[in-house]
This record gives C-alpha cells, sequence and structure tokens, in this order.
C-alpha cells in the first residue's frame, strides 16, 4: 500500500472545478481524495509514505497542477522519415507528384517493412517517452504501416509491451491496417477490406482496443470501411474513422449511423455533418496541427456550439506532423480554431477520455487513476502563451516520471 500526498498547491485545474491552496491524496495508483488543503480529511488509508510539496513556481504566485493531458489520435509505429516530402509540398507539389518521387503513405510502408524489430520498438520507445515528459500520460496509438497480419498484429503487441516498461504514458491500441491498401493488393482492394475484417479478431486477442478505418478518396469507400468497423465492433474493438480529411464522401455521416466511437480529423464538414455527429453524440477528435497542414479549418466553434464533444489529439504521423506535445496542441486550438483555454484543456483531457471510452482519467476526483501534471505556470492561461507549456512533475499512477 503506498499514500502520497501531494499539498501547498497553488492552483489546481481538476477538469471540472478550479481550487486554490489545494492538495492531492493518492492510494496505490488512484485518487483517495482532492480539495482544499484545509479541508484534508484527518483520516487517510495507511500511513502516509510520502509528503510531496508542490512549491510556488518562482517569481509566481503557485503552481499550476491538472490531470494527465490525453492524446486521441497519433501514429508513433513507424521508421524513418518523409521530410523530403514535407518540403515538396510546402513548395506547392501536388500529392501525385511526391507519390510519382516515391513519397506518400507507401514510402513509410516499405522502410518500416524493412527495419528490424529491435530498431523499430526502440524509435516507438523513445517516440512514446516524448509524450509523457511533455505532460501526455494516455496516448491513443495507431498501427497501419505494416499493413501485412503478421506485422500489424506485432505492433499491436508492441504496444502493449512497451506500455508495460518504467517510465511509459497508457496505451490506448488502435488497429488501422485499413491505412491504405498495400502495393501486393494493388487491383485487389476488395481482397484486402475482406483480409482486414479477418483479422480484426486476432487484433483483439493482441490486444488493440479499438478499430480504425482511413474513410476518403484513394484510401477506403463508406462501404468498405462499414464492413471493417462491423468486423471489428464483432470482436470488441471500438470503431473509430478518419473522417473529412480530404473531400466530403459520407464517413462523417457513417460515422453517426454506426456509432463511432470518435470521427478524427474533420478537415471538411457539411452542416448536415455537423447536426449527425449532435444528433448521435459522437466525439470529434481536432488536430490542430495536421489542420493547418491542410490549410484547413475545422468548424470548432459550431460543433462547440451544436454539443458535439471535442476532444483533441496531435496526429503525430510520418508524412504530416511530428507533434508529440498536447500542450502545443491546446495552443493551437486556442490560437488557430478559438477555442477558449478551458475548453481546450478540457477537451485535452476530459474529452480525449470520453473519446477512448476510458471513465478512469481525464478529471482529478477520487477513484479515477492519479495521472497527475505539475506545470511551469501559476495559470492555465499559460497554455495558450507558451505555445507548448511544460511540465515541471508528472506523475503517472500516483508514480513520479523520472
Amino acid at each position: 500500500m503506498t499514500v502520497r500526498l501531494l499539498t501547498n498547491i497553488g492552483r489546481l485545474w481538476t477538469g471540472s472545478d478550479v481550487c486554490s491552496n489545494a492538495a492531492i491524496l493518492l492510494h496505490n495508483d488512484r485518487i483517495a481524495w482532492v480539495g482544499r488543503a484545509a479541508d484534508l480529511p484527518q483520516s487517510v488509508p495507511g500511513v502516509v509514505d510520502d509528503i510531496v510539496d508542490v512549491d510556488h513556481v518562482e517569481n509566481l504566485g503557485g503552481a499550476l497542477v491538472t490531470p494527465g493531458l490525453i492524446d486521441a489520435h497519433s501514429h508513433p509505429v513507424y521508421a524513418g522519415n518523409r521530410w523530403a516530402e514535407m518540403a515538396m509540398r510546402s513548395g506547392g507539389s501536388s500529392y501525385s507528384t511526391i507519390t510519382a518521387a516515391g513519397g506518400g503513405i507507401g514510402s513509410t510502408v516499405t522502410v518500416t517493412r524493412g527495419t528490424d524489430p529491435w530498431t523499430l520498438c526502440d524509435s516507438v520507445r523513445k517516440r512514446l517517452r516524448e509524450w509523457l515528459l511533455s505532460g501526455t500520460t494516455t496516448v491513443e496509438a495507431k498501427t497501419g504501416y505494416h499493413l501485412t497480419r503478421d506485422g500489424e498484429l506485432s505492433d499491436v503487441r508492441m504496444l502493449r509491451e512497451l506500455e508495460k516498461e518504467p517510465n511509459m504514458p497508457r496505451i490506448h491500441a488502435t488497429f488501422l491496417a485499413a491505412h491504405v491498401v498495400p502495393p501486393e493488393y494493388f487491383g485487389r482492394q476488395r481482397d484486402y477490406v475482406e483480409a482486414v475484417g479477418a483479422w480484426c479478431g486476432d487484433a483483439a486477442a493482441a490486444g488493440a482496443d479499438s478499430v480504425d478505418v482511413y474513410c476518403d478518396e484513394g484510401h477506403f469507400t463508406t462501404d468498405e470501411a462499414r464492413w471493417v468497423l462491423a468486423s471489428g465492433r464483432n470482436v470488441g474493438l471500438l470503431p473509430r474513422i478518419h473522417a473529412g480529411v480530404n473531400s466530403r464522401n459520407g464517413a462523417v455521416q457513417l460515422a453517426a449511423e454506426v456509432g463511432c466511437s470518435s470521427a478524427d480529423l474533420l478537415h471538411y464538414t457539411s452542416e448536415e455533418d455537423l447536426a449527425a455527429l449532435a444528433r448521435y453524440g459522437v466525439p470529434a477528435v481536432i488536430c490542430p496541427g495536421t489542420a493547418l497542414q491542410h490549410h484547413s479549418r475545422p468548424p470548432v466553434r459550431r460543433m462547440i456550439d451544436a454539443g458535439i464533444p471535442i476532444a483533441l489529439g496531435t496526429d503525430h504521423n510520418p508524412g504530416h506532423c511530428g507533434i508529440t506535445s498536447m500542450s502545443l496542441v491546446i495552443a493551437l486550438a486556442v490560437t488557430a480554431f478559438g477555442m477558449s483555454v478551458a475548453e481546450a484543456l478540457r477537451a485535452a483531457t476530459l474529452g480525449s477520455a470520453s473519446a477512448l471510452n476510458a471513465p478512469d482519467r481525464g478529471v482529478l476526483a477520487p477513484g479515477r487513476l492519479a495521472d497527475i501534471v505539475q506545470w511551469d505556470a501559476d495559470h492555465e492561461g499559460a497554455f495558450a502563451w507558451a505555445f507548448g507549456l511544460k511540465p515541471r512533475r508528472v506523475w503517472r499512477g500516483g508514480q513520479p516520471v523520472q
């Protein structure tokens, strides 16, 4: 039994309230009590093993403490980089030109397939470590760069094993074999869709939490996505969808129809799309970094006004966005999409927890996981100022991250 007391917290943003001069009592990996330090209960569940004085920030009023941030959309399992492609795109090159030059998702698939498992695992480990050190305690991590049965299942198992290592974030593993059709299935897209549907049971057994489909022009149609999502749901995987990335092709309507756990990216959406998401309560996962790369502005304010739950993600991937800092994502959401700091911070905690169907995190309350961050600031407004606010200390499950 471990009991730890965090006290002398200048400003505590719990996810549902703000408290000054606060304290948090941790019991093993959970929060036992949270509130004003003056109201700390006299009896605690055991002997307090550790008292942490969350001291005042230099020249500021007091330290800011929040729940650990949650990234609701990322692609960290890959090898190599596509920086040359980024330079071409910034110079005005079209997708077809980039693909003809050897770029695109297929190039990452080639490099990832050719990388030995130990090297790949070490690269992913280092990336996930960056998330945790920047204050993100849970990461939704997708596969999708092997596009073979054995490769994709190996990626799921790797993510599950990395999660067990010390000083790693919690992982929500998403099976994204339906990312793009691999070269060996050229001209046989239907065969590949059926194969991916058949692999879903193995992915669930390997430890996947969700199944995702990239539903867009040049990827998979709504009918193909419906097949894969149904196959995943039948074996217990939560359905997700890359929707409204480059075109309006019915992906958002499909997300509402099948009751997806999230509809992600949403760079291009219609009023009918927004109405469908609101009607069925499907969370929208917004990834500001990639949206800005695509020169798009998802209608976040209209989503909020319509009552659509909002979550935030980095969309870290080798072809568009290298962000691993959710505090930077919060700043971009505020500056580019007109969210308030409170709305963006809530979307990066409670909102992302809801999109991942993880009610045990995202808020500092009794019974929830003790995933906690002390920031180098005395007020949450610093997220909008710093563009990548740094944490001073991070606790995952009540244990300090080294």
